[in-house]
């Protein structure tokens, strides 16, 4: 499964949202998988969206062919757009599944992994973080990502943003010294997404 993440900053929040429901579409496309996103809860004027797809071929050919339609009724309404293919490694939780109905909130944590340190962190992923997360009350499901370049995706969908939260105060910081995160992180960014029902194909 291929899961594209897209950033942008919106400077006409009505076109941009008119735009965004000409993505209904995309169900009829070869391959796709399911797509949402929302604001960020810390950026008010930037949105993530989050593609899934079968493979990199399907997404390919979806490009070669109709994005450009779909995404002209958008354009002039953001600038700034970053994009990033990421190829599912493994599940946080078990039985991912490509759909974002059944939640309210989507974490992202894009990661930058020193070199040599890339088989530890993913370990550590599978070893502590996930069962932390797995165990936490409202985190519904989630993925594992990665990217040449030694560039990791961690997604993780909740419930809602205040079960988000409280796994955040209670755990990050003790986790983070059990995984020792900060020996294999070389930059960590990351938002937490307020999801907009309306955009989730």
């Amino acid at each position: 499964m291929l899961v594209k993440w897209t950033r942008c900053t919106v400077k006409d929040r009505r076109g941009f949202e008119r735009g965004q429901r000409k993505w209904a579409g995309l169900p009829g496309e070869p391959g796709f998988l399911g797509q949402g996103g929302g604001w960020s809860r810390s950026r008010p004027d930037v949105v993530h969206l989050f593609s899934l797809w079968e493979s990199r071929a399907f997404y390919d050919s979806f490009m070669a062919r109709s994005h450009d339609r779909l995404a002209a009724s958008q354009a002039g309404t953001y600038t700034g757009a970053r994009v990033r293919l990421f190829s599912h490694r493994f599940d946080v939780k078990t039985g991912f599944e490509p759909r974002f109905t059944d939640v309210d909130v989507v974490r992202v944590a894009h990661c930058r992994v020193r070199p040599d340190r890339v088989e530890n962190f993913a370990l550590m992923q599978e070893k502590v973080w996930n069962p932390a997360m797995a165990g936490s009350p409202g985190m519904v499901r989630g993925l594992f990502g990665e990217a040449p370049g030694d560039e990791f995706l961690i997604l993780s969908m909740w419930r809602a943003a205040a079960e988000h939260g409280k796994y955040r105060t209670e755990r990050i910081e003790r986790l983070s010294l059990r995984a020792r995160t900060a020996a294999d992180v070389a930059a960590l960014t990351g938002a937490v997404v307020d999801l907009e029902p309306s955009w989730t194909v």
